[in-house]
């Protein structure tokens, strides 16, 4: 049975709304999955948005009872981490560089363009090399900078919209972003094996 985590700031909207909805469309296409979601800034016993919530029962579908902080055992019982947006991603590979192989942007993941996929895993990698260059105290050459910026602004956008703060119909334009994608997502996995 495959394990996914998924990933927002506080785990009060956006990932709880990604895993009851998760769970819930998995549920309705007979499709095994464990499902968790979790924060990158927050702290463990938050409660989930009153709208989240909200979003969650007229979708008929479960709502964490609180936020989870992400923490290593997350990350390494998940198969597959997908955070909502890129700022989450890098915040939690700068944590865990080791999960780089198993995390994306729910939107990224869930892509199709090979081109788009290949320009993301060059920026992936620049962004590594200018991390280990900033730990040995060195600096990026301007060559690396002018195709990490160039690269920047050739990749779409990946993030889901943070609706906290918002209106109920906020939230719900979010749910509905997010769960095309996990639409997208259960069809890639494919069936149940």
């Amino acid at each position: 049975m495959k394990r996914i985590l998924l990933v927002c700031t506080g785990n009060t909207c956006r990932s709880p709304m990604a895993e009851g909805i998760l769970k819930e469309l998995a549920k309705k296409r007979g499709r095994p999955l464990e499902v968790r979601s979790a924060g990158v800034s927050t702290v463990d016993g938050l409660p989930v948005s009153v709208h989240a919530a909200g979003v969650l029962r007229k979708r008929e579908a479960s709502c964490p009872s609180s936020s989870k902080a992400l923490d290593g055992g997350s990350v390494v019982w998940a198969d597959l981490i997908l955070t909502m947006t890129t700022s989450h991603k890098r915040s939690l590979l700068q944590r865990f560089p080791h999960a780089v192989d198993k995390t994306y942007t729910l939107k990224e993941f869930v892509g199709s363009d090979e081109k788009v996929l290949a320009d993301i895993a060059e920026l992936e990698a620049l962004y590594t090399e200018w991390q280990m260059k900033q730990v040995l105290g060195q600096q990026m050459t301007s060559g690396e900078r002018d195709r990490l910026l160039e690269l920047e602004k050739r990749i779409p956008n990946f993030d889901i919209a943070d609706p906290f703060g918002g209106s109920m119909e906020i939230y719900e334009r979010s749910a509905d972003e997010i769960e095309a994608a996990l639409q997208k997502l259960l069809d890639k996995l494919g069936p149940a094996h």
